[in-house]
């Protein structure tokens, strides 16, 4: 009855949405809906945004393509509900932290995409929830779907031989890495300065001075410094542990004492609480590292070399996993992942835009080789020492079964759960109520959404 009558309201609004919108293009409404799902006129446009925002150019087919992507993402969800699919909230938080990660090393630090954005890290990350939730979802219905798909090897032969031969990808020279980095620990003297600056801060906050404006002139958070030091309205799971704990036992207006989480050293000010969530400004003081502590990271990496050159006994993996201070690699032995496609390999030339130091590094190495300490510029413009090693790399040539089956085996595979999928969703389509906005009939879909 509940989805009867939201049908309902949806038909309702869609046609009144429809009416309005003739004498005002612009005005936000309904322009489809599919099943107990809509899609928004402001959805469309973010995502014609976001496509743009990633450099992808904008064709005469480009707002038909990308409507399509939120029709068929709408219509996995709903399914995913009827067929009570979830996703844990941890699992959303690491994807999060795995993009962001992603974000920060394409565009070179942390405080670079809080500029871009004009928000912190904690806000975008806020944003980009929901947006996770929903893709996460999807990709799980879409694995229900799917999952059951199998291919032989009779089935990847001929999906090669099947390949014109001029159509056949040239695969370029490809490396797998792993590193070892040692972050310089900071001095207790600049711990104990960077404390005494906060304690200056906060002084001058109880003899009155406003905690916003002395947030702007002073936090070294740039994201949240531009917003008088507000966070926006955070769940614990959101904010690092330590600053968590104490935010939420503040009561608003409250002032808390120094506290340190690995980014620096803060005070934190509640504005509001609201049910499992609470809206806070802060102070950011980072501290600085010296000369002599970037030497005493690399004296520490001179030593673990010179283990790896003459204790046949011990790995590179092993050393990585008890010392490197890299904590997306430590715990795989130090093998770098690529972000774009989650596997360990990454082409030449692509190492060269991804991490050009490292580029020149490997450049000059064979298989097997381990190279000394080398100073490492981390994604956040901060500097550490690290040692690398080259653990595979292959010479570029055009693709074949031998050299290259499990590539070819995937690509087999993805045509098949395509055309799984692509069955799945006329049935589904022919089997849902679905309306779409006459205005996009124009558009040359690949399912028949009319």
């Amino acid at each position: 009855m509940r989805n009867v009558f939201f049908i309902l309201v949806c038909i309702l609004s869609f046609h009144t949405l429809s009416a309005q919108t003739e004498n005002d293009p612009f005005i936000d409404g309904i322009i489809a809906v599919v099943a107990d799902e809509v899609v928004l006129r402001s959805e469309l446009e973010e995502k014609i945004t976001q496509y743009s925002r990633s450099g992808m150019p904008i064709e005469e087919n480009t707002s038909c393509m990308l409507f399509e992507e939120l029709l068929t993402q709408k219509l996995l969800i709903h399914q995913a509900a009827v067929d009570s699919i979830e996703v844990d909230e941890n699992q959303i938080q690491s994807e999060l932290d795995r993009r962001i990660q992603y974000f920060v090393a394409q565009i070179g630090s942390e405080e670079k995409l809080e500029e871009f954005y004009g928000k912190s890290i904690i806000q975008i990350k806020e944003e980009f929830e929901q947006l996770i939730h929903d893709q996460m979802l999807v990709q799980q219905m879409h694995g229900q779907i799917t999952g059951d798909v199998r291919i032989s090897p009779r089935e990847v032969r001929e999906f090669f031989h099947n390949i014109p031969k001029d159509s056949l990808p040239y695969i370029n020279s490809e490396v797998e890495v792993a590193h070892i980095v040692i972050d310089p620990e900071v001095s207790d003297a600049e711990k104990q300065n960077a404390r005494q600056r906060l304690r200056d801060i906060r002084k001058r906050i109880s003899d009155g001075e406003d905690f916003g404006t002395l947030a702007y002139l002073y936090s070294e958070d740039p994201g949240s410094a531009k917003q008088n030091g507000e966070l926006g309205f955070l769940t614990r799971s959101m904010l690092v542990k330590e600053f968590a704990a104490e935010a939420f036992s503040l009561e608003p207006g409250q002032v808390s004492g120094i506290v340190e989480t690995e980014y620096g050293f803060h005070i934190i000010q509640v504005i509001e609480k609201r049910g499992k969530e609470v809206n806070a400004r802060h102070i950011l003081i980072k501290p600085k590292i010296g000369t002599d502590d970037l030497i005493r990271s690399k004296a520490l990496l001179d030593s673990l070399y010179n283990v790896l050159q003459t204790n046949d006994t011990v790995t590179f993996a092993e050393l990585a996993m008890e010392y490197s201070t890299d904590k997306y690699t430590n715990k795989n032995g130090g093998k770098l992942i690529n972000q774009m496609s989650g596997e360990t390999k990454f082409e030449m030339n692509q190492m060269n835009q991804v991490d050009p130091g490292l580029f020149f590094v490997l450049d000059k190495m064979s298989e097997g080789d381990i190279s000394k300490p080398v100073v490492y510029t981390k994604p956040d413009g901060s500097k550490a020492y690290r040692i690398v090693k080259l653990l595979s790399i292959t010479e570029p040539h055009t693709a074949n079964l031998k050299d290259d089956y499990q590539r070819i085996y995937e690509a087999a595979k993805l045509e098949k759960q395509a055309k799984k999928m692509q069955q799945w969703m006329k049935d589904h389509i022919g089997a849902s109520y679905i309306k779409v906005d006459e205005r996009y009939s124009d558009c040359s879909f690949e399912n028949d959404w009319f």
